[in-house]
């Protein structure tokens, strides 16, 4: 589970960066952002077929970011016809933990659009500052399909940098309209979608087709592509499919940001050289990149070029230096990372074909080894997980931490006061490992947020510390484990 959590982890590190902003509530302007909590939650959100929620924590510095954004956003858009409601939750509070875990809150913070009093929830995908949000607002809150009725509606609608989607149709009738509209439905807030009687107004593909034909408009590889199946299953593979390049290029440019994000949402194993674009001889890596993209197209991995400037965040959650560019990293959906530094352009295609054939062994992201390590606290990382928690013979009480997380801030001085009770008692050891600087690859640590403490007693029972932080209560959890593993061997004794 550590791993799943680690690239939903590299998903938000690296999406952070490219927006810098992130939304919360504020403390002062709530005039129009409604405050929803668990008392009120359900029966606001099924009296309304359209309503935006903002889940937040009190601490978290993104979401204080977005506050006066989306708080002036709500101003806008209550005088909307009909008025659009804004709505947030502080998730941090422990009555509301059941609404975040029913809407999947994994991260700070998280915004949903609700439709349909709720039965219908999906990702807010839009901008973060006040006009952006209020105009995606407005588009999602109308028609999922918006029709073309001319060539000037068509210029108007279809964005050159962004992907559109446009149903060429008969008549706008029938089991193809249908389909295609309820696509529309559950894809709203990832892509444009519309509509036209005449497919003359679009400004690329055969323009005498009369449909029925998808047809999917891009700023990238083939510009555009038609589809005619209209399964429903299938429209949407073909556009999850189509909508990524060949090879997504990562730098500063904000209108490539959206395939970034895509690219590290898809399900695929994720091939990303990152570089220095601006050096001389790059053309001949991004060559051989593309080159090798274009052969493995289809079996399972998508591929990224990277440029040095813009990778930081890139480079900061998988441990890796400026200095081991070009380098190429191969992220998998489990969280096995694999790595190929300072490479040359011969090397990319028999690196990535070892790989595919299960010959370059998994890279593990870990801190160095403390050259001292006498603090009550004991410091675990990576490379001595497994000699200092499975190997050591010990019940160990080990949390898992972030340096930025305040709840950890205040739970190192309890830690402390645990360890110096038991420091000396030889059995057991109180450690620490910082989470987003190691690789955590044992499956057994599922670590969703920080702090999360788990106990393994000496004889390898694991199990996740849920109690109190208090001294009191983490030392009754850690004799009540030993008792267990006392008792279990006197058994094994007396048997």
């Amino acid at each position: 589970m550590g791993r799943i959590v680690s690239v939903w982890l590299a998903f938000a590190v690296i999406a952070c960066s490219l927006t810098a902003i992130s939304a919360e509530e504020s403390g002062e302007s709530k005039d129009f952002v409604l405050t929803l909590d668990q008392s009120n939650f359900t029966d606001t959100v099924s009296n309304h077929d359209f309503i935006v929620v903002e889940f937040y924590a009190p601490w978290c510095g993104h979401c204080k970011n977005l506050a006066p954004e989306y708080e002036k956003a709500a101003s806008i858009l209550s005088k909307h016809d009909p008025p659009i409601l804004l709505a947030k939750v502080d998730a941090n509070e422990e009555s509301n933990k059941d609404l975040a875990n029913e809407y999947e809150v994994r991260g700070f913070p998280t915004l949903k659009i609700l439709r349909n009093g709720g039965k219908n929830v999906q990702e807010y995908k839009g901008p973060r500052e006040a006009d952006g949000i209020v105009e995606y607002l407005k588009k999602q809150s109308g028609p999922a399909s918006a029709e073309i009725k001319s060539a000037e509606d068509a210029s108007n609608f279809i964005d050159e940098k962004k992907i559109v989607i446009v149903g060429v149709f008969p008549k706008f009738s029938g089991q193809e309209f249908d389909n295609y509209m309820a696509l529309a439905e559950k894809l709203r807030s990832d892509y444009e979608f519309g509509h036209t009687l005449d497919a003359k107004y679009l400004p690329r593909g055969e323009s005498s087709v009369t449909g029925p034909v998808v047809r999917l408009l891009k700023p990238f590889d083939e510009l555009f592509v038609d589809f005619k199946d209209f399964n429903v299953e299938a429209l949407e593979k073909f556009v999850e499919e189509s909508s990524i390049p060949l090879v997504t290029l990562f730098n500063n440019d904000p209108s490539n940001h959206p395939f970034v994000i895509k690219f590290y949402n898809s399900p695929l194993a994720k091939a990303m050289l990152f570089a220095n674009l601006s050096n001389e001889g790059v053309d001949s890596l991004k060559s051989k990149f593309r080159e090798v993209a274009e052969q493995y197209k289809g079996q399972g991995i998508g591929f990224l070029l990277g440029d040095l400037e813009a990778s930081q965040a890139a480079f900061q959650y998988f441990g890796v230096q400026e200095s081991q560019v070009p380098l190429i990293i191969i992220l998998e959906n489990d969280g096995k990372k694999y790595l190929k530094p300072n490479l040359e352009a011969d090397h990319i295609a028999p690196w990535v074909k070892d790989y595919k054939e299960g010959k370059v062994p998994p890279y593990v992201k870990s801190e160095p080894i403390p050259v001292e390590n006498n603090e009550p606290v004991k410091v675990v990382v990576a490379d001595t997980l497994d000699d200092m928690v499975f190997k050591s013979g010990k019940n160990v009480l080990l949390e898992f931490y972030a340096p930025w997380c305040g709840h950890c801030q205040k739970l190192a001085p309890i830690l402390e006061e645990v360890a110096v009770h038991y420091e000396k008692d030889a059995k057991v050891l109180i450690a620490k490992l910082d989470a987003t600087a190691n690789d955590i690859v044992d499956p057994n640590f599922d670590v969703r947020g920080y702090p999360t403490v788990y106990f393994r007693s000496a004889d390898g029972n694991i199990s996740a510390y849920e109690g109190d932080r208090t001294k009191e209560d983490i030392i009754d959890f850690i004799e009540k484990n030993r008792e267990k593993t006392a008792h279990q061997e006197a058994l094994k004794d007396e048997l």
